[in-house]
């Protein structure tokens, strides 16, 4: 089945063969070596996302603190999933995830709040995240009852409707600042069943919980989503 909603797990038979065959491929191979990140800000907590290539549909996700002048190595490697058009530029019309650094500012769930020092939000099938191109409230959370929503429905995304996925989430704040219409909208590191995704990065539900409790906003955290730098290794 293919829900072509933004956050959403994107699955098909050709995916999910393909998933597999990766599973089983990663399985007689080493992990690849952990090496200090590449980010260059101020940040002073930091959740790496790393793929082969920008068609990868999975990559590796680590968290790091910073550490003097370097950076010291909290959780991770874990297996992450991304896009299933992999990632690079993000779009609305794209299951792309978007590549690049972003600050991590707020979280939400179905389920109450698991321990995060992120605001929290507690979704109801209230909340909704606004992926209407036309709406001025593009790329951002909504509370109004369905059906009397100030923009089309069909093009939002009802965050308490959605199961298992959004029991935990965290806003990836990609186009908030400013807010670009059609450059993509609700983008959030949330629950994964493990096949790629129609934008998002997502992890099992107990790494989530892990990294979620880690995360301080006094510390800026971001997350940075790029490609393996191969040369390094």
């Amino acid at each position: 089945m293919i829900v072509n909603r933004r956050g959403r797990v994107l699955v098909s038979i050709a995916a999910a063969a393909a998933v597999l065959a990766a599973a089983v491929g990663c399985a007689s191979k080493p992990a690849p070596p952990v090496s200090q990140p590449t980010y260059t800000g101020s940040a002073q907590q930091l959740i790496d996302v790393e793929a082969d290539s920008a068609s990868s549909t999975a990559g590796t996700l680590t968290t790091w603190e910073r550490s003097g002048s370097g950076w010291t190595r909290v959780f991770g490697p874990v297996r992450a999933d991304l896009g299933a058009d992999g990632i690079g530029q993000a779009t609305e019309t794209a299951s792309r995830t978007p590549q690049g650094v972003w600050t991590l500012t707020e979280a939400f769930g179905i389920a109450p709040d698991n321990g995060t020092r992120l605001p929290y939000r507690q979704v109801t099938q209230s909340d909704w995240w606004v992926s209407d191109v036309r709406s001025p409230y593009y790329n951002t959370h909504y509370a109004c009852a369905p059906g009397s929503c100030p923009f089309d429905e069909s093009a939002g995304e009802d965050l308490g409707t959605a199961g298992p996925a959004y029991d935990h989430a965290v806003v990836i704040d990609y186009n908030r600042s400013p807010v670009v219409p059609g450059a993509g909208s609700a983008y959030f590191l949330h629950v994964g069943d493990g096949h790629p995704t129609a934008g998002c990065v997502t992890l099992s539900l107990a790494e989530l919980n892990t990294v979620m409790r880690w995360l301080d906003p006094a510390r800026k955290p971001v997350i940075d989503i790029g490609i393996r730098d191969h040369s390094a290794s």
